[in-house]
């Protein structure tokens, strides 16, 4: 061998560090899964099964003691038919999802495809796992619930306690559960197990993981699928027996087809500008209007199906919207104002600060009740006093449950006034001010913090070059705050439909419930109605609204959020 020639490592080395490479890969992989563990374990326990356990409350007739199930029908109850519709979009948006779950999985191992099939054997055995555990679950919850049902009477021991839960083990049905969970289990570690020794990278771990959530959309999808199905037919059944149009087939394919339609007309809208000729924008066009107009008749049916809900949801979320509304772009602009001022170097902006953000701080059931004896109805009351001495008339305030056009018309002397035109009512207009009170502090603070954040080079360089200081404003400061913007809409948006201390406390019965919000109609069915699983359905409705507002507001105003 010649000396200037470098020395080739035999195969052994190469091996060796092979190896060496994918032991330190995997003690990676496997130290960020274990520090991680202890944080799934605590969100499983306290978040997700807590969840999971008002939906399976909210499927049942629960008045203290859990009854007996009955399906959809607190939410059909709640928002009519469109609850069955709602369920069919869920199933159908688990099993999209799992289709594109699966064409990501395939396309990021399109070099090895015969290890996409492969791995869906351990994957899908994994999702079964999981639903397996689910179904055990749901089985063993009412043997356990049911424990209360069986103690009145008898002396209450732990050895009693004991004997019972072992005994809520041992149902049959329990025990066949349990039984199916524990195969599937088995199966799905031997194909893991299998499928991690015949292909050692991490790259076989994450695919596993990620074919297991798609085939448990599939899963969820299909279930889902079934149940909405047999639901539907068991009131269509009850309702031809009893001689009623059950309207529920008809209304059902008339929305989804209006939906479908609007989706095809949204297609053909966007391609039109790829056309080769005028002539064929113009009918792409024209094909685009024909199928949007033919969608919006078809989903027309939908203030039907809204019509046969509960109407103090439906006044709980009037409200609700309302309260947004009403609050959130007044607060905003405010906050804005006053940070642009208060982000100037003037005296005493630091006291102004802590000025601001004091009713924040506030304890809420205070300065609510401060706000409710300050707008008391009593003519001595501070508010009423003040418009007295301006030579208004006092109002009810809090007490009033007439629209604020409502009485601005019988102010004006306009007899004929359209019922949809009243507005929020005087009560609730109060709540929107105590909480644009409260919250403007805090969402200055938070634009101060965006206006520290954007450099000083920017706004001087713009009065060099002759802006006045509102172009600065208006394409220098205000787009560079719009990550700020974004998240205190989120923010706020969120806070408005869970808002309940306060509109608790100032609320009154003299209001006629027109203060209400959704939040506050769910916690009476709770806690004063004792109807646990109609509010619990309620709850969901809820938070389905806030997602879809949440995810509304990404797309919307998301995409036009400026990082710098």
């Amino acid at each position: 061998m010649k000396a200037h020639e470098p020395q080739r490592p035999g195969l052994g080395g190469i091996r060796s560090r092979l190896i060496s490479h994918w032991l330190h890969t995997w003690r990676e992989y496997l130290t960020g899964y274990l520090m991680i563990a202890p944080s799934v374990l605590l969100i499983f326990v306290f978040g997700i099964f807590p969840v999971g356990f008002a939906l399976f409350v909210s499927v049942h007739r629960w008045r203290l003691r859990r009854g007996d199930i009955i399906g959809l029908d607190n939410y059909t109850s709640i928002i009519g038919n469109l609850a069955y519709l709602l369920v069919f979009a869920l199933a159908v948006g688990a099993l999209v999802w799992a289709f594109f779950q699966f064409r990501r999985i395939y396309r990021s191992l399109a070099d090895t495809p015969v290890w996409f099939w492969l791995l869906n054997i351990p994957g899908a055995l994994l999702a079964a796992a999981s639903l397996g555990f689910v179904r055990w679950t749901v089985v063993l919850l009412p043997n356990i619930l049911d424990i209360a049902n069986k103690i009145p009477g008898a002396e209450r021991t732990r050895e009693l306690f004991m004997q019972l839960l072992g005994e809520a083990f041992r149902v049959p049905e329990v025990v066949q559960a349990r039984s199916v969970m524990f195969w599937l289990i088995g199966a799905s570690l031997v194909a893991f197990s299998v499928g991690l020794y015949l292909w050692r990278t991490p790259v076989n771990l994450q695919s596993q993981g990620w074919l297991a959530t798609a085939w448990a959309g599939v899963g969820i999808g299909g279930v889902l699928l079934k149940y909405v199905y047999a639901e539907m037919m068991t009131d269509f059944n009850e309702a031809v027996q009893a001689g009623v149009d059950p309207g529920i087939f008809p209304q059902l394919i008339s929305i989804s087809t209006g939906v479908i339609l609007l989706f095809i007309g949204w297609k053909i809208w966007q391609r039109a500008k790829d056309q080769p000729t005028t002539f064929l924008f113009f009918l792409r066009l024209f094909g685009a209007m024909v199928f949007i107009v033919g969608g919006w008749i078809m989903v027309g049916e939908l203030p039907v199906i809204v019509a046969a809900g509960d109407p103090d949801l439906w006044v709980g979320l009037r409200a609700t919207l309302f309260y947004s509304l009403g609050t959130i772009p007044f607060q905003l602009s405010i906050s804005l104002f006053l940070a642009i001022l208060l982000f100037q170097n003037l005296r005493g902006s630091q006291f102004f600060r802590m000025i601001f953000f004091l009713p924040y701080v506030t304890p809420t059931v205070a300065s609510a009740a401060i706000f409710r004896q300050l707008f008391s109805n009593r003519q001595q009351a501070p508010i009423n006093a003040g418009l007295k001495i301006l030579g208004l008339e006092h109002l009810q305030w809090l007490w009033e449950p007439k629209g604020v056009f409502q009485l601005m018309a019988g102010s004006l002397g306009v007899e004929a006034w359209p019922s949809w035109a009243n507005g929020p009512s005087l009560a609730l207009v109060v709540i929107m001010i105590y909480s644009i009170w409260v919250f403007v502090g805090y969402d200055t603070i938070i634009y101060l913090a965006g206006l520290g954040n954007i450099p000083r080079e920017m706004s001087e360089a713009a009065e060099v070059d002759g802006a006045s200081r509102m172009q600065v404003f208006r394409f220098i400061t205000f787009p560079m705050l719009s990550p700020t913007t974004y998240f205190l809409t989120i923010i706020s948006v969120i806070g408005t439909f869970k808002a309940f201390n306060h509109i608790w406390v100032m609320r009154l019965e003299a209001a006629l419930g027109t203060a209400d919000t959704i939040s506050v109609v769910i916690f009476t069915e709770f806690f004063e109605k004792l109807r646990y699983g109609y509010a619990s359905a309620m709850a969901f409705v809820l938070f389905a609204i806030i997602l879809f507002l949440t995810f509304l507001n990404s797309k919307i105003q998301g995409s036009k959020v400026f990082y710098g």
